[in-house]
């Protein structure tokens, strides 16, 4: 069995802690009010964070405007200086409930090549899931495969 590092990053309250709950089926019930996620605002612990990552989703509120330039910093800081693929990533724009539905057409170009889902714990947490066991299952092989090739290359030196 393969461990897998995942990173859910974004803006506050976006979802983050929603989402990651929703998948580790960690919560029965989801509040309606907002506790922020302690101790890993500060920029001086990303090095930690990122060591050994597999992968990275992104999430962000649908509610949230101008939120381009927040996407790109955390790509580059999460993604571009780990030296990881875009195939690694999947991108989330999550909204609350009764919110409407909206496109990720804020985001910039270097989000293009990256899977990208409306996600609502509330009425497509089926989907979300689908998606994310899709996205988990891809990591999984490419850690395989990986880790075949470095045992290949350990025993074609010997």
């Amino acid at each position: 069995m393969y461990k897998v590092k995942l990173l859910v990053i974004g803006p506050c309250e976006c979802g983050k802690t929603v989402i990651s709950n929703f998948l580790a089926d960690a919560t029965e019930t989801i509040p309606n009010e907002y506790y922020p996620t302690q101790g890993v605002r500060f920029e001086n612990c990303w090095p930690a964070l990122m060591k050994e990552a597999n992968g990275v989703i992104f999430v962000y509120s649908s509610d949230f405007s101008n939120i381009r330039k927040e996407m790109d910093m955390w790509y580059a800081n999460f993604v571009q200086t780990q030296g990881l693929k875009d195939a690694h990533c999947m991108v989330f724009c999550h909204r609350k409930p009764n919110q409407p539905e909206t496109r990720s057409s804020e985001l910039s170009s270097l989000f293009s090549r990256i899977p990208w889902l409306n996600t609502s714990v509330e009425e497509n947490g089926g989907a979300l899931r689908r998606e994310f066991n899709s996205f988990l299952q891809r990591l999984l092989s490419n850690i395989s495969e990986r880790r075949d090739q470095e045992e290949l290359s350990i025993l074609n030196q010997h």
